[in-house]
């Protein structure tokens, strides 16, 4: 799949709900790392408690690198080629690699060869919040897990809690990284972690995460409290799997294989 400018993307996922323009974008992201929430508005998404399920029969390859790319131009992601460096919100990994619980030595071939979208879990009982010394990480009203970069101090903690490794640190200024740097949401600085917000700039302003917008329909997005909703009703009507489950961290990422 050709690389996607960032005209194509903004056309695609949408920097700005209409009408609101940049402004708004840059004032709500701005909030997220300076005062630690987004703003609240009549627009904002509600949910008591957000989750997703990600149906992987559904994924194609052009839909599934258009949500990493789209993703990653939008949150001002670093291309760093070398794996010590890099810097991710959506990867992909095998089966094996995500369902560590799950497996067995005589595994299909359709899921061992296969690949999964894989993000922050945004998980209920999260410990990579209870961890950090500086509440730089920290679970908002929706339940949504989110950064707040200026407190962040770069100790890791939170890295080596995760047991997802769903955290990258900026061991470089990631600035020189950006290919063009989108201006509506703000850049980070060396020696701060970042991962995946479930969009929450986007939910302030009435629209869903970018990876639900392109996924054509593979993700699902909603209130994992509310019976009525569509993930709801997905994750009582499917087999689902969950990444570690065990561990008692409940995650809110769930997978229909």
């Amino acid at each position: 799949m050709e690389n996607m400018s960032r005209r194509k993307f903004l056309k695609l996922g949408g920097a700005a709900a209409v009408g609101l323009g940049a402004a708004v974008v840059t004032k709500t992201a701005d909030a997220a790392q300076i005062g630690g929430s987004y703003q609240k508005d009549s627009a904002r998404m509600q949910a008591k408690n957000w989750g997703m399920v990600i149906d992987m029969s559904k994924f194609s390859e052009e839909s599934f690198n258009a949500c990493v790319e789209a993703c990653h131009s939008f949150h001002n992601v670093p291309n760093i080629d070398t794996k010590k460096d890099e810097v991710k919100w959506i990867w992909k990994q095998t089966y094996e690699q995500l369902f560590l619980d799950e497996t067995h030595e005589h595994l299909s071939a359709k899921y061992k060869d296969q690949e999964f979208m894989t993000i922050c879990n945004h998980c209920q009982e999260p410990v990579c919040v209870r961890v950090c010394p500086t509440k730089a990480t920290f679970k908002n009203d929706q339940g949504v897990i989110l950064m707040d970069m200026h407190r962040c101090i770069g100790c890791r903690n939170c890295m080596a809690a995760c047991p997802y490794g769903a955290r990258s640190f900026n061991f470089k200024d990631p600035r020189p990284y950006i290919e063009e740097i989108n201006p509506t949401y703000p850049t980070r600085m060396k020696g701060v972690v970042e991962k995946c917000n479930f969009c929450a700039e986007r939910l302030a302003l009435g629209q869903l995460p970018l990876c639900v917008e392109l996924s054509n329909g593979a993700i699902t997005f909603g209130d994992i409290d509310d019976p009525q909703s569509g993930v709801s009703k997905l994750i009582a009507e499917n087999f689902t799997l969950q990444r570690r489950a065990n561990l008692g961290t409940k995650p809110k990422v769930y997978y229909i294989v």
